[in-house]
């Protein structure tokens, strides 16, 4: 018997960290903020203003894929935040691990936009959410994925994603309007 990992997914601002610890709350379990787990060497980097690139992303994403491991082996359930963006990233998460769910937030940049721009000091330039979503390999489709319309209340989000994850044996994408 193994654990259960929730990755909660998608581009900045989509409100990954604010669901993933709503989401780990409401089902009593670990949250785990993957930008806690990026290495040194990328902290520094990302402070000196310059994007991460693939290569620079895989000790990241190797970590969270042990975080996982660690987890499904302890037979304990965590939530993940983490942007997972294309899909090899997703593969690397995935690799060697039984039990992944991807909860993809769903969302128009325009809907992403008019939410940051009604925030008092966030600075959150179009540019860098316009990369974002080029970057954005869309996870539909591909199995354990639980896509969600993230234009409606944190709430019902947090509502369709729990009833979601209480379906047994998920193999393919599932949305939720």
């Amino acid at each position: 018997m193994f654990g259960k990992c929730i990755i909660v997914m998608g581009v900045s601002a989509s409100g990954k960290s604010t669901i993933g610890q709503m989401l780990a709350n409401e089902i009593k379990a670990k949250f785990i903020d993957g930008d806690d787990l990026h290495p040194k060497a990328n902290i520094l980097k990302m402070a000196g203003g310059e994007p991460l690139t693939d290569c620079d992303r895989e000790p990241w994403l190797e970590r969270i894929r042990d975080a996982a491991f660690s987890i499904e082996r302890k037979n304990e359930t965590c939530v993940i935040v983490c942007s997972a963006l294309k899909k090899n990233y997703r593969d690397q998460i995935r690799q060697g691990n039984e039990n992944i769910t991807f909860i993809y937030l769903d969302g128009t940049i325009e809907m992403i936009l008019s939410r940051i721009s009604m925030r008092k000091g966030h600075f959150m330039k179009d540019n860098l959410l316009k990369s974002q979503f080029d970057a954005l390999e869309s996870p539909i489709g591909e199995p354990n994925v639980i896509a969600i319309n993230i234009d409606q209340s944190i709430e019902r989000i947090i509502e369709q994603a729990v009833d979601a994850l209480k379906k047994n044996k998920m193999t393919t994408s599932e949305i939720v309007a």
